[in-house]
């Protein structure tokens, strides 16, 4: 009865009015709605891109970690190369899983092998090793499948010998050094042929025989000492008395011994101080000796403490025992004034006719490392039976762990600091990492024995140490060490700009040379070869080896100057490092000078 009034077509009106509304909401909403799951969608699908193109880089970076450690690492052989891709397994049978494990055995480098393929592979990795545990077991058949690979390894070293010694030998025979790029001969040393008698045992160890012999013609008919002027009595006595010494204990030639006679009665008259200490320089034409003006005219600890081993074989081959009485003088005193920690500042001088320390810079780096190395090393040379060597070593490592062993932040890597003024100085020198070896020498001839806890805790500190040295190495562009580092609360260490160069130190590779030696553990041999890799790439020369301004820059050309020290340290424990057949027995029959001069030890 309502349909057709007036009221009920308003009604209608305003009904279907406002359900037009509702329904135009409803449509919008379902659109937003529908344009809202579209927007999801299209963004998880593009996430779902986004993700699968980071896996595939992801797996690309990993594809070419691989071809890097394979290809450029040359940690496996190539087919074409004359290597193989994988070991014999009937030779050698799979490691089964867990601790007896090891993971970075790989077959035998090939003899054409190009180094200028090599890409340094970065730090941060064998992490395992940071804090200097043990991680796996050191079986025989695993030092069998290392020494194979090995001898692979020591033909390119001694490839490396005979590139810079078929140059030397051309250029530079007989002369102090020779400049690798511009290929002069040079006699900054005095006119002693330094690199010639530095290099005599590096010689003779690497099997070049024709060429050591052709060194002692040389030393017999032309070393002569009667018109060099002032020398450094230290830097003398370890390279050039301490190469004749061992060229006579290697080849048991007389010329030798008669020239080391000659060389080390001048350099003797260093002694003549007040105190009996060895002045830092000498005159070997008037005996006149002095120390250095830079120093204030002190006496240096790494100077008076490092002629010892040198000294008292010369005493045993000539029976002069003077030269051992003089010469241990200098431990006499250091006894008697060495501080409760066992740590000695640098610097040493004359106060009212007694001897004194004349500073409070505490360092196991330049001007008193070798001091410490001495200690632990003149136990060795004597039969590990002269007891207060031994005890001023361990009262001076009872120190160092105590008030200079730190952990860098964030990633705990061990390393020696320095302390001037009774303050930590966050810094390691390169010449530290010796530290490595002397730690491990040490533990294995400590009279406790090797598994007592003071042995062990060195062990532990000579492995965690030497990963630190290691790092120092692959964390740079060029894969080589800086002079030092700097150690910071960010990211470990970092390279300081006035300590970026390289003068081809020996110190992280003579570490590896121990360690590896003592534990057995093949990890030494791979961190050398990555390391010797370096150095062939971007040190190598037309004529030899040059030094780096900055191993953070692999486009730089290296500098014109190469050390004697690499051919008698550097090569010498690179080879060593790859070569399981040598004579050489550091636990038993031999003791290193710091220069890397073996000598055998007193019976």
């Amino acid at each position: 009865p309502y349909e057709d009034s007036p009221q009920s077509e308003e009604t209608e009106r305003k009904e279907l009015s406002s359900h037009n509304r509702f329904t135009e909401r409803l449509k919008e909403t379902l659109a937003r709605e529908k344009e809202s799951q579209h927007q999801i969608v299209e963004s998880m699908h593009h996430q779902f891109e986004e993700a699968l193109k980071r896996e595939k880089e992801v797996m690309s970076s990993i594809k070419s970690g691989v071809k890097n450690i394979i290809s450029h690492g040359k940690l496996r052989g190539d087919d074409s190369n004359g290597g193989s891709d994988t070991l014999n397994a009937q030779k050698y049978p799979s490691f089964e899983t867990g601790s007896d494990y090891y993971p970075y055995m790989v077959a035998p480098v090939p003899e054409n092998y190009d180094f200028k393929s090599y890409e340094p592979l970065g730090g941060d990795r064998f992490a395992e090793y940071k804090d200097g545990e043990s991680p796996y077991k050191i079986t025989q058949q695993l030092r069998d499948q290392s020494d194979e690979l090995a001898r692979s390894r020591r033909y390119h070293v001694l490839n490396a010998m005979k590139h810079v010694w078929k140059n030397y030998k051309q250029y530079a025979f007989g002369h102090d050094e020779l400049h690798p790029i511009s290929k002069r001969a040079t006699s900054n040393w005095g006119g002693m042929g330094t690199t010639l008698v530095d290099s005599l045992d590096t010689l003779w160890l690497m099997g070049m025989k024709d060429e050591f012999w052709e060194g002692r013609d040389w030393v017999r008919d032309h070393l002569s000492n009667d018109r060099v002027g002032d020398v450094s009595q230290f830097e003398t006595t370890i390279r050039s008395l301490g190469g004749l010494l061992s060229a006579y204990d290697l080849s048991h030639d007389a010329v030798f011994l008669k020239k080391a006679e000659d060389l080390g009665s001048r350099l003797f008259k260093s002694f003549r101080s007040p105190n009996g200490l060895p002045h830092g320089s000498v005159n070997l034409q008037t005996g006149n000796s002095r120390n250095f003006g830079w120093n204030n005219n002190n006496y240096i600890l790494a100077e008076i403490g490092t002629n010892q081993l040198e000294y008292r074989y010369l005493a045993r081959a000539t029976g002069n025992d003077e030269y051992a009485k003089k010469s241990e003088h200098a431990f006499d005193i250091l006894e008697q004034i060495m501080p409760e920690d066992g740590l000695m500042p640098l610097n040493l001088k004359d106060k009212g006719g007694e001897v004194v320390f004349a500073n409070d810079h505490l360092s196991f780096g330049a001007m008193g490392d070798s001091t410490y190395e001495y200690m632990i090393k003149m136990w060795v040379q004597g039969g590990r039976k002269e007891k207060r060597y031994r005890d001023m070593w361990d009262k001076s490592i009872d120190g160092m762990h105590e008030k200079l062993l730190q952990k860098s932040i964030p990633n705990g890597l061990t390393y020696i600091a320095d302390s001037k003024k009774g303050r930590i100085d966050h810094k390691m020198d390169h010449l530290v990492c010796f530290m490595g070896g002397a730690l491990a020498l040490g533990a294995y001839t400590d009279p406790d024995g090797p598994n007592s806890p003071r042995a062990q805790r060195d062990l532990k500190t000579a492995k965690a140490l030497t990963y630190t040295c290691y790092q120092m190495y692959a964390r740079t562009k060029t894969g080589i060490s800086p002079e030092y580092v700097a150690f910071d609360n960010e990211n470990d260490f970092h390279v300081p700009p006035n300590a970026a160069f390289y003068i081809l130190r020996p110190e992280t590779v003579e570490a590896f040379y121990y360690l590896n030696k003592l534990t057995g553990d093949p990890i030494y041999r791979e961190w050398g070869w990555e390391v010797f890799q370096s150095i062939e790439k971007y040190c190598k020369v037309q004529y030899g080896y040059g030094s780096l301004k900055n191993v953070d820059n692999p486009n730089m050309t290296p500098d014109d100057r190469m050390e004697s020290f690499f051919l008698a340290e550097t090569m010498k424990y690179l080879y060593l490092l790859f070569d399981p057949d040598s004579e050489i027995d550091i636990l038993n029959n031999h003791v290193f000078n710091t220069e890397a001069h073996p000598f055998k030890i007193f019976e």
